[in-house]
């Protein structure tokens, strides 16, 4: 049933809701309310989305839309994050890091390289901690963490589908693998030159705002740290990790297997509700992502744990928020897909623009996909074949650089930047901005050098 056609526009009021406390709640008088019930505001939107829904539709629509949203996206989704999540919290970043411009300069670098292989979650939590302890002696520190979120979190995602969740979903509908690294590479490139230059100079002024105080600060913090050499403890959960991207890697490759296909092309497994097919790569990434995080934990001295303050804390955020968006979003989905080809869109601006706004408020993975069927439609002669029809190669540049990059507007248009902005403020204590506070940065430093790649990249 395409339900997108029938649903009204005030269906997505739940997900407006849902985003709404969020953004607003953590600065009101309920903060604190807010911390101990996030779990039962996530059920109320989910609710007063369900109930009439179920009314409308029946329970077996309802079931289906579960089904997908819930099986088929948030259960791989939370079980990768939880996965990197535990895998990347056995492994201590020991050395002397004093948090300078240079040496925050060259780890932002580093964990923008690493976050297309090891995903923009996994380089994420490997360096977050490295970086907040780094910087323990400074005193204005928030602009640190917003330009990690812009460059680890999002922006260096974007070469592989091993970077980020929507180029893994392009790379399933028939994208190769290394299309989008031969393709992206002069923005990524140009984008982290501007965005490391705009944070070496705002650093250099907070750290001169530091004053004598913050130098004998950085010299105290030194003295108490020692020299200890640069190196990684837990190093062999590097392996662990490695099982994680190969769980992905395989959960892609399988279905393209002629013989994991059954008669109906496809990949052998269970019907797991009327129109849910589950193949068994499903629960083959699952089950290794699953196996990895265990005998990450049990083979790591709890004593790397605790260097790392690693707490449940924001990974049982995430989760909690996480299924309140993914449930309450459905008919703001349903909706896009109906009615998504019929928008006026047909260059590359118009997609580069267009796939990024909507990845920042919804799971940019679904929005790649809506906009990749819709350029599908538009009989493009040559170009990307992939499962949904030919596209044009500077239309899917366009879509892939929107869903990724964008991502990095708010603090939901990616997992990662709300594992992050928590693991600052619970480990870092870090004062992060407010959603429409973070909104701010990201407005002013991101949207202009998008209008800089649309000048150059999508005109």
């Amino acid at each position: 049933m395409d339900i997108g056609s029938t649903l009204p526009i005030w269906s997505i009021i739940p997900f407006v809701g849902m985003l709404l406390c969020i953004a607003i709640l953590p600065l009101t008088k309920l903060a604190e309310w807010w911390e101990h019930h996030q779990l039962h505001v996530a059920i109320f939107w989910s609710l007063l989305f369900l109930v009439p829904f179920t009314i409308a539709y029946g329970m077996h629509e309802t079931g289906y839309e579960l089904m997908e949203s819930v099986v088929l996206d948030y259960i791989p989704f939370i079980v990768l994050l939880l996965g990197l999540f535990v895998v990347a919290g056995n492994i201590h970043v020991a050395g002397t890091i004093a948090g300078t411009t240079r040496n925050n300069v060259i780890m932002l670098a580093v964990g923008t390289f690493l976050a297309s292989w090891v995903g923009t979650t996994g380089a994420a939590m490997l360096l977050i901690r490295p970086v907040l302890r780094a910087n323990v002696w400074r005193r204005n520190k928030t602009h640190i963490i917003v330009f990690f979120i812009f460059l680890v979190a999002n922006i260096g995602g974007c070469l592989t589908p091993l970077g980020d969740p929507p180029l893994f979903l392009g790379f399933l509908r028939g994208v190769p693998f290394l299309w989008t690294m031969a393709h992206i590479w002069p923005i990524l490139l140009m984008n982290t030159i501007i965005l490391l230059v705009v944070f070496a100079l705002i650093d250099r002024h907070f750290i001169k705002k530091e004053g004598k105080e913050g130098l004998e600060a950085l010299q105290l913090e030194r003295k108490a740290m020692g020299r200890i050499p640069f190196r990684i403890e837990g190093g062999h959960n590097i392996i662990f990790l490695g099982i994680i991207i190969a769980a992905v890697i395989l959960n892609g490759t399988i279905p393209q297997m002629d013989m994991f296909l059954d008669d109906k092309g496809q990949v052998i497994g269970i019907e797991a509700y009327e129109g849910i097919h589950l193949g068994f790569n499903y629960f083959l990434q699952i089950i290794l992502i699953g196996l990895a995080a265990i005998l990450s934990w049990k083979t790591t001295n709890p004593v790397l744990r605790e260097k790392n303050d690693f707490e449940w804390g924001p990974i049982a955020e995430v989760a909690t928020l996480f299924i309140g968006i993914f449930i309450t979003m459905i008919p703001a989905l349903a909706i896009l897909r109906t009615y998504g080809g019929a928008l006026g869109i047909d260059n590359p601006m118009k997609f580069f623009w267009i796939t990024g706004a909507l990845s920042s408020f919804l799971d940019n993975s679904p929005t790649y996909v809506v906009f990749l069927t819709t350029a599908g439609a538009l009989g493009a002669t040559s170009g990307v074949i992939t499962t949904v029809g030919t596209v044009a190669e500077e239309i899917l540049l366009a879509i892939s650089a929107g869903a990724v990059f964008m991502g990095a507007i708010t603090y939901i248009g990616n997992a990662p930047n709300f594992m992050v902005k928590s693991m600052s403020e619970r480990s870092g204590g870090v004062k992060m901005p407010s959603f429409f506070g973070y909104m701010v940065w990201s407005c002013a430093i991101l949207v202009p050098l998008f209008v800089i790649d649309t000048l150059i990249f999508f005109l």
